[in-house]
C-alpha cells in the first residue's frame, strides 16, 4: 500500500470545513509531531495524520476556503501536487455551500489531473456517530432542512466490509414522516433540535447525537474508503447532490406565488421563497 494524500472539502454549513489526510504506508501508527496534526486511527499498519481548519463563516465560506486549504498543505509542509485525490461534500445542504465545495474541488482537480470523491452530508454525519460512538452501527442522519422540512437518510454499518451500506437514500420530507430504523439506532444531526416532538423517529433513538454534523474529518474517513475502492469521479463529473427538486423559483414562479399568496384564501403571506433560503 502507498502512501495517499487526500483532501476534505464541506461547506455544506455554516461551517467552512477542511481536513488534509496523509497516510504513511509501512509506518508505525503514532501520534504525529507535526503541530496542528492528529493521529485519527484511520487504519492499521499505517501513520494517519489529519490537518485541519473548521470555522464558523457564516454565508463567506467562499471566502475562506481557498486560504485555509492553503494553511493546511503548509502546516503538513506538502503542496497541491502531492494530493491523490480531492472529496467534497456534495449535499444536501446550502445552495450557495455546496457550489462552492464542488467548484473549488473541480478546479483544483482538474487543474492537478486527479480525481474527486463526492461524499453525501448525510453519510457524513453517520461516520462523524460512529467515530464518536463505536456503537453506533445504524444510524438514522437528519438535518434540518428549513422551509419546515427535513433532508434524511437511513445507514448501516457493515463489519466485514468496514464501509456503511444505505438502506435509505437521502431524502427531503416534513419531520413526522421520517421513518425510523426498526432496530435500535442512533439519531445523528440538528434535526431533533430544530423540530422537537414533531420528529417522530426521535422517541424510539437509542441515542441522540446533535454533534455528528457535516465536518471534513469524518468526510475525509469516508471518501479514503472510496478511493481505496475505486469510487472516484474525474473532475469533470463533480456535480452537487441538492436532494430538493428546485434549487430556486423562477421569476414567473415567484410572481405567481405572490399572487396566489394574496389573492388565495387561507395563503400566508410574507412566506419565505424556496431557494437559497430553504437551503
Amino acid at each position: 500500500m502507498t502512501d495517499t494524500v487526500l483532501l476534505a472539502l464541506d461547506t455544506s454549513t455554516e461551517y467552512c470545513s477542511v481536513a488534509l489526510l496523509h497516510v504513511a504506508a509501512g509506518g508505525a501508527k503514532s501520534s504525529s509531531s507535526v503541530t496542528g496534526a492528529c493521529s485519527t486511527g484511520l487504519e492499521s499498519g499505517c501513520e494517519v495524520s489529519v490537518w485541519v481548519r473548521h470555522e464558523a463563516t457564516g454565508a463567506v465560506s467562499s471566502t475562506r476556503l481557498l486560504p485555509a486549504i492553503g494553511e493546511v498543505f503548509a502546516e503538513a509542509g506538502l503542496t497541491l501536487s502531492d494530493c491523490d485525490a480531492i472529496a467534497f461534500g456534495a449535499g444536501p445542504g446550502s445552495f450557495t455551500g455546496l457550489r462552492t465545495a464542488t467548484g473549488v474541488a473541480q478546479g483544483l482537480a482538474f487543474g492537478l489531473d486527479i480525481p474527486v470523491v463526492p461524499v453525501g452530508t448525510l453519510l457524513v454525519c453517520a461516520e462523524s456517530a460512529r467515530l464518536r460512538d463505536p456503537a453506533a452501527t445504524r444510524v438514522l442522519a437528519a438535518l434540518d432542512a428549513r422551509m419546515d422540512e427535513a433532508y434524511w437518510a437511513d445507514y448501516a454499518w457493515d463489519a466485514a466490509a468496514s464501509d456503511w451500506r444505505t438502506v435509505q437514500a437521502a431524502s427531503l420530507d416534513s419531520p413526522e414522516r421520517i421513518v425510523a430504523p426498526d432496530e435500535p439506532f442512533t439519531l445523528a444531526g440538528n434535526a431533533a433540535t430544530a423540530f422537537g416532538a414533531r420528529l417522530t423517529a426521535a422517541a424510539a433513538a437509542r441515542t441522540i447525537d446533535g454533534e455528528a454534523l457535516p465536518h471534513a474529518i469524518p468526510l475525509a474517513h469516508v471518501a479514503l474508503r472510496a478511493y481505496r475502492a475505486g469510487r472516484t469521479q474525474p473532475a469533470d463529473q463533480a456535480a452537487p447532490e441538492y436532494v430538493r427538486d428546485k434549487v430556486a423559483q423562477t421569476t414567473a414562479e415567484r410572481l405567481a406565488a405572490k399572487a396566489a399568496a394574496h389573492g388565495g384564501a387561507g395563503s400566508a403571506g410574507g412566506g419565505r421563497e424556496s431557494g437559497e433560503g430553504g437551503r
